[in-house]
């Protein structure tokens, strides 16, 4: 993408607000204009539809150059404004970099009720399955126990791993996951009976 980079402006008052956009458009005062770098066909401007003003770049050097052009023009004309950092587009998150990342599906998954990463852990015996589920209910686990075996549900893979290695389970995702994932056969898990 080539208008990676952004800044915001935030004017209190309407009149001003147009007023900059205005001038950012075409007519720089004395100051920016000294400090303007690149050619006015280069210099990215922003739209207002009664949020901030927002000045695109599309490289860092493009975004420091826009950013000391609106300081001086907001000194030249005394206009009072709060005006972000330097922001920059994270594509893969699709988000900017001062915001907060989204959830992950795996966030998703915990608030459907449903356990994103499973540990699942053999025991010697029936009585060592138990044992070992009341030790992780006293931690704050909700074990499945099944015969010797127990499956341990996790919001993260970070903490399955962790968990896995210390009870020497192995990670997997967990079931609402993997039922998404299915193939659309409901035998296959049967080793394909009915196909």
């Amino acid at each position: 993408m080539a208008d990676d980079w952004r800044i915001r402006i935030e004017v209190g008052e309407e009149e001003h607000a147009r007023g900059l956009l205005d001038r950012l458009g075409a007519e720089l005062g004395t100051e920016a204009r000294g400090r303007a770098r690149a050619p006015p066909q280069r210099r990215r401007g922003g739209g207002r539809a009664g949020g901030p003003i927002l000045v695109i770049a599309s490289s860092p050097a493009e975004a420091e150059a826009a950013e000391a052009v609106v300081h001086a023009q907001l000194r030249e004309h005394g206009i009072e404004a709060r005006t972000s950092t330097i922001e920059h587009w994270l594509a893969d998150e699709e988000r900017w970099d001062d915001e907060p990342p989204g959830e992950t599906w795996e966030q998703e998954e915990v608030e459907r009720g449903y356990a994103p990463w499973e540990v699942r852990v053999e025991c010697a015996t029936r009585d060592e399955a138990e044992s070992l589920a009341d030790r992780l209910e006293g931690e704050g686990y909700r074990p499945e126990r099944r015969d010797r075996f127990l499956i341990v549900g996790t919001d993260t893979r970070q903490d399955a791993d962790a968990l896995a290695a210390r009870l020497h389970g192995s990670v997997e995702p967990g079931g609402e996951l993997v039922w998404e994932t299915a193939p659309g056969n409901p035998f296959a898990v049967f080793g394909g009976l009915g196909q």
